[in-house]
């Protein structure tokens, strides 16, 4: 089975980069700064940043469908993301290395299935919940704090 993961479009944020702390307040944002790396996962980028890079902090609206589904939450980006990761046929380490949600919706934005797995075990996931053609696209969130991760689509 092909399929890609990706990030978050670049395009919605790149207004932001860069704004002094009053306007990202009023843009329901903050800045902060890496302490540790893992622990500060680019949503655009699909890497971890590096201790000392600069991320937003932000709510973002993963799944915007009119269903009981629809959903949202923290996610960070990292100012100096300049493009959208999109990996074919293989599972980015940030996700690997991490436990995780996955749940599989439909073109409409209903679930019809979910899990949770080590990151490991994506690669299998994706696979088995692709064999439901009902499933249009999985979202995969980082499971103990729930935040959205990343997005898997058929190839």
């Amino acid at each position: 089975m092909e399929y890609i993961v990706s990030g978050l479009p670049l395009a919605p944020f790149e207004p932001l980069f860069g704004l002094g702390d009053a306007a990202l307040r009023a843009h329901g944002a903050v800045r902060i700064r890496a302490d540790a790396r893992p622990g500060f996962p680019c949503r655009i980028t699909l890497e971890d940043a590096a201790p000392g890079e600069s991320l937003l902090l932000l709510h973002w609206q993963h799944q915007p469908a009119a269903t009981p589904y629809r959903s949202g939450g923290p996610i960070f980006v990292r100012e100096g993301a300049r493009a959208t990761a999109r990996v074919r046929n293989a599972i980015p380490p940030q996700q690997r290395e991490r436990l995780l949600s996955v749940r599989g919706y439909d073109a409409d934005g209903w679930m019809h299935d979910a899990d949770v797995l080590e990151g490991t075990q994506l690669e299998t996931a994706i696979e088995r919940f692709f064999q439901d053609p009902r499933i249009a696209c999985l979202h995969v969130h980082n499971a103990r704090r729930g935040c959205y991760a990343c997005r898997s689509d058929r190839a």
